[in-house]
């Protein structure tokens, strides 16, 4: 078949503008935070692009977690606003068919059809773990109010508490309920740290485990000493550059733990080798609780494509397999890691001139691993409508899922997580 709109390079500029200003806006303000709540300093290079360039990784000690070898939480964030009505396809909404008329996956394509709900066929790889019980999706989730900018909307979502004037986001409020100390919860390595993990507690942030190091440390520990008695001072800075120094030779276990074998054949990309990387993270026993990972692309404005091209097929494809072959390759660490996606809006459900679809409004989550009860599509389906203006509503708020994450995996108050927030059940961990 000839393709009408060819699929673009994977490091294409996304089609909307602002996408990009968001993220460089909140990269600034995440690590400005960092720097005036508990210092900052870098560590090695900083990276660039459009994909997943860095991730933060924040934990404890093996010795200072309060059970060893405890849960760990994956965020993984779909930046640019993914569609979820293409990843998990309404086919039983006949509005659907009749919105996207080129876009539309048929329903004789889908995975795990219900009689409302299936998968794009590009999630194939996650079949296994649907059929097992241990993934599931949300639909129709998100914030309360439509919010179509990316700067606010992502600000909104990961801070998690409207109406707040502290600016402290949803993870690091997390951190806070849990006990430990480490200084892994140090700086920053790169410039990525999402606004989820903006506020008081410290962050650790990498772009890949084998570059988490001191730059220019020598063999017998000389310079290392020299920069700590440099930064012997009491102050926010002096202590966050020593726990940077001392949580890069901590996270040394993590640097030493092999990277993923050929069978877990992780992806080519940057969100396969983020991935790899969380996995030796996890298997390595330094005491991570919680990991952000991003996967970038999502911004379909042109393009998203059919079964045969574009870069619905390309993002969703690179997700499920990476997805796959992480927990293929935490082999019985999996038991302990729970993983969530989010984004920061929806798409509208009618199709544009251009093959692609436009900001929107409610969306899906997907969340697997230890303790979901998957095999299920969750969530109240709201129906659509066909007009130009038409959102999928949300009936779902996004809090409500991650509340139940954090709630049954690590037993948190959802008062300190997500301050006046009350949530619904949602059904989705055991």
């Amino acid at each position: 078949m000839t393709d009408p709109h060819p699929t673009s390079p994977a490091a294409r500029p996304c089609g909307c503008p602002g996408y990009d200003e968001a993220r460089l806006a909140l990269s600034r303000r995440a690590l400005l935070g960092t720097a005036l709540a508990g210092g900052a300093v870098a560590l090695g290079p900083s990276l660039t692009g459009t994909g997943p360039s860095a991730y933060a990784v924040t934990g404890r000690s093996a010795a200072g977690l309060s059970v060893p070898g405890g849960p760990v939480l994956v965020l993984l964030s779909l930046r640019g606003a993914a569609d979820g009505l293409s990843l998990v396809v309404p086919h039983g909404d006949p509005v659907y068919y009749a919105a996207r008329p080129r876009l539309a996956i048929p329903h004789t394509a889908l995975l795990a059809p219900d009689a409302m709900f299936g998968l794009h066929p590009a999630l194939a790889p996650l079949l296994p773990m649907w059929d097992a019980g241990t993934l599931a999706a949300v639909h129709a989730t998100g914030m309360a109010t439509p919010n179509r900018s990316h700067f606010a909307a992502m600000e909104a979502i990961e801070d998690a508490a409207p109406g707040s004037r502290e600016r402290t986001g949803w993870l690091n409020r997390l951190l806070g309920e849990l006990p430990g100390t480490s200084p892994l919860q140090g700086t920053a390595m790169g410039n990525q740290a999402p606004t989820s993990l903006f506020g008081a507690q410290p962050a650790f942030v990498v772009g890949r485990v084998d570059q988490a190091k001191v730059a220019g440390a020598d063999e017998d520990g000389r310079r290392l000493a020299s920069l700590a008695h440099a930064w012997r001072g009491s102050d926010p800075m002096s202590r966050a550059v020593r726990d940077a120094i001392t949580g890069a030779q901590t996270f040394g276990a993590a640097r030493d733990t092999p990277a993923g074998t050929p069978a877990t054949a992780f992806p080519d990309s940057g969100l396969g080798r983020a991935l790899s990387d969380v996995s030796r993270i996890v298997r390595s026993g330094v005491g991570t609780e919680v990991v952000t990972v991003d996967q970038g692309d999502w911004d379909m404005h042109t393009d998203a494509g059919t079964l045969e091209w574009g870069d619905m097929r390309r993002n969703a494809g690179d997700l499920a397999s990476s997805i796959a072959a992480f927990f293929a390759d935490l082999g019985p660490a999996a038991d302990r890691v729970t993983l969530v996606t989010l984004s920061e809006f929806g798409r509208r459900v009618r199709e544009n001139d251009d093959y692609g679809t436009d900001h929107g409004f409610g969306n899906v989550m997907l969340v697997a691993g230890a303790g979901v009860r998957g095999g299920r599509y969750l969530g109240s389906w709201p129906g659509l409508s066909d007009t130009p203006d038409a959102d999928l509503l949300v009936t779902t708020d996004y809090r409500s899922v991650l509340a139940e994450v954090v709630t049954r995996r690590f037993g948190v108050s959802v008062a300190q997580v997500f301050p006046g927030f009350a949530p619904q059940a949602v059904g989705v961990m055991a």
